[in-house]
């Protein structure tokens, strides 16, 4: 077929290509594990609400019936009082790179982030008095601002900004400038939640470690879509999310990760009865337990864990070096198509466009995006908005396929245009 309409020359190509680039996928035969796949509905935004596996919906089903229903409180001894540590340490074994004994599924991610902020600060002052300060970038998601600017003024410390870049990150020279002796606790997101950018994890903990400070890392965009080597990478400390990646559900529990050198210096600040050495003797003093148990503080939200598991059953089968390859070819894929049917209505990539500087999603910025956001949400093309001018693309590799990208981006593309008049 031939055309002398570049437009709808370039719409065959990218067509074409998107169609030869889902037929080359090893991993296309997991979207249709999640529900939804099926639909014409465009869905990006994985990165903040990842779509359910059907067989999670089966899972919950046969909870509701058969072990709530069934086994009624009995399941606390058969299999629930474990269900957070099992869990943890698959994610440590298949998501973070973590050994055994060192992640535990707990609260949300803002308790779990301020237990391990405030544990660490706390433990640092303690063995120097002058270590007074959390160091942050003014770009981290707002949680985690507003958790270090409480707990600074909580426990008499002070906050130490770095300025950065919105469509990068936290870069090295950034890092070595804003540490040093004064140093407590730095806290770094893996993955920015506006841009994208992808961290250099090893060599900014080795920067932190190298000025005396603990290091606590937020892995909530990394989880699952992008590797994670924890302990090859020296972690202290981190926390991340599991409703985006790995698909556990609106509200879904956290998962805490403290390396075994920390564990039993570390005293969490949230002391419940689920954190207790023993959990049922009911005493009148409070004395940690050993282990990932201690960073625990109440009774564990076992119905939110269970749709996680099915997600992680895919991952397991899929590998995470193979979800990272489908992970930069779909944001390659979306950079290109935006330089090609975007470019030319203004609208420019605000993410990295190195992928090995980018995470799990891609952010373009023009004036119009949060009306363009609106007016797709009506068409049932689903991305979400992040100030300023920007619209993210969060691409999901086991439930995200490039027709999908392709059509979404096009009617991006459609929404501009009309907004801009």
């Amino acid at each position: 077929m031939t055309t002398t309409d570049p437009d709808l020359a370039l719409t065959i190509d990218l067509e074409r290509e998107a169609s030869a680039l889902d037929a080359a996928d090893p991993l296309r035969r997991y979207r249709d594990a999640f529900v939804g796949s099926e639909t014409s509905l465009v869905y990006f935004d994985g990165n903040s609400l990842g779509r359910p596996p059907r067989a999670s919906v089966e899972r919950l089903a046969r909870f509701a019936t058969e072990e709530w229903g069934g086994r009624l409180i009995r399941g606390w001894d058969e299999s629930w009082m474990q269900l957070p540590f099992e869990l943890g340490d698959r994610i440590g074994r298949s998501v973070i790179g973590a050994a055994p004994g060192q992640t535990v599924i707990g609260d949300s991610t803002t308790v779990l982030l301020y237990k391990l902020v405030r544990a660490a600060f706390d433990a640092q002052r303690a063995a120097d008095p002058a270590r007074v300060e959390i160091v942050i970038d003014r770009d981290n998601f707002p949680t985690d601002r507003y958790l270090v600017d409480g707990i600074a003024r909580e426990r008499g410390g002070r906050v130490r900004w770095i300025d950065v870049d919105l469509a990068a990150g936290v870069r090295p020279d950034a890092l070595r400038a804003a540490v040093g002796p004064q140093t407590a606790v730095v806290i770094l997101s893996h993955v920015a939640y506006r841009s994208g950018y992808l961290a250099d994890a090893a060599t900014l903990t080795a920067i932190a470690h190298d000025a005396g400070a603990l290091v606590v890392w937020d892995l909530c965009h990394s989880a699952g879509s992008v590797p994670v080597r924890s302990d090859e990478w020296g972690f202290d400390l981190a926390v991340g999310c599991t409703y985006k990646y790995l698909n556990g559900g609106p509200g879904s529990p956290a998962f805490v990760y403290v390396a075994a050198r920390h564990q039993e210096t570390l005293a969490q600040p949230i002391q419940g009865w689920m954190g207790a050495a023993d959990v049922f003797a009911m005493g009148p003093d409070y004395r940690p337990a050993e282990g990932m148990r201690r960073f625990l503080s109440g009774t564990p939200p076992i119905v939110g864990m269970l749709a996680m598991e099915d997600t992680l059953d895919l991952i397991d089968d899929a590998g995470m070096p193979a979800i990272r390859r489908k992970s930069v070819a779909l944001t390659e894929f979306a950079v290109r198509v935006t330089d090609e049917v975007l470019a030319p209505l203004g609208v420019t990539v605000a993410s990295p466009r190195d992928a090995a500087e980018r995470g799990g999603h891609v952010t373009l910025s023009h004036p119009t995006m949060r009306a363009v956001t609106a007016r797709l949400w009506e068409g049932d093309i689903i991305p979400d908005y992040r100030d300023p001018h920007g619209l993210r693309i969060g691409l999901s590799p086991l439930s995200t396929s490039f027709a999908e990208t392709l059509t979404g981006l096009r009617a991006v593309a459609e929404a501009v245009r009309a907004e801009a008049g």
